[in-house]
């Protein structure tokens, strides 16, 4: 009860929340751009179960903290450079980013593809639609690992209640929950902002390797950097819509 009454408590989760919610946008982005591959019957479920492996794993190594930080010990090195268990998720999860996001930029820009091969057969329509359900939301649970590690040990650098940990998380998800529809819808709605998206990842794959190899990217020049291209592309999507809206009545 005194935990709950004393005001540095909950400044440190106000404080870790808002951490964990602009830490979370990457994997916002990640699991909308995903699951827009999906029909739209099956988006909320891939949404909510993709959260629900951020939880999941986020909880997971809080109550792990001694592995946690245990990661950040060197296990071998290379021409003098050192690599701990965190150094080799980081680049295996950056480089996984780098493969996925480019990939998806040729399939949205080149070889745009279709969400289930065309048939007449029900039954193979129904298979190839879990299948890609289910290969969709195994790469969300691999990517889902990768942030959570960065966000865990960022916040076990924050604060020191396992509880406020827990709670900041929990909070963090439920507004990444909500906001996850919306951004997809509108993701979704304007090709050009998917591929703006994707570029993004793109950049966040490359942050994530060069922190592997200890070179420090701050992501606060990557958020700034996206912040700015998105204004410039909503602005565009305005232009594009009174333009249309003009020429409509003279149609």
């Amino acid at each position: 009860m005194e935990l709950l009454l004393d005001p540095n408590v909950w400044i440190a989760f106000a404080m870790l929340t808002s951490l964990e919610i602009v830490l979370g946008i990457d994997n916002i982005i990640f699991i909308s751009i995903l699951v827009g591959r999906l029909p739209p019957e099956q988006r909320d479920r891939a949404r909510r179960l993709g959260l629900g492996f951020a939880m999941a794993s986020r909880l997971a190594l809080l109550f792990t903290l001694s592995l946690v930080m245990g990661l950040t010990a060197d296990l071998f090195s290379v021409l003098g450079m050192g690599f701990s268990g965190r150094d080799l998720v980081l680049l295996f999860g950056g480089l996984f980013l780098l493969y996925k996001a480019s990939h998806e930029i040729f399939v949205e820009v080149e070889a745009r593809e279709q969400h289930v091969p065309p048939t007449t057969d029900a039954a193979t329509v129904k298979s190839a639609g879990n299948k890609l359900f289910w290969m969709i939301i195994g790469q969300i649970a691999v990517v889902d690992i990768v942030f959570s590690l960065d966000s865990v040990i960022t916040a076990v650098g924050m604060v020191d209640q396992i509880g406020v940990m827990v709670a900041a998380v929990v909070a963090s998800v439920g507004v990444m929950l909500v906001a996850a529809k919306p951004i997809g819808e509108f993701v979704d709605k304007h090709p050009s902002v998917k591929v703006l998206a994707l570029a993004f990842l793109v950049m966040v794959g490359m942050a994530l390797t060069a922190e592997a190899f200890d070179q420090e990217m701050p992501k606060g020049y990557l958020y700034a950097a996206m912040a700015f291209s998105l204004v410039v592309e909503v602005l565009n999507i305005r232009a594009r819509g009174k333009r249309q809206a003009a020429q409509a009545p003279q149609a």
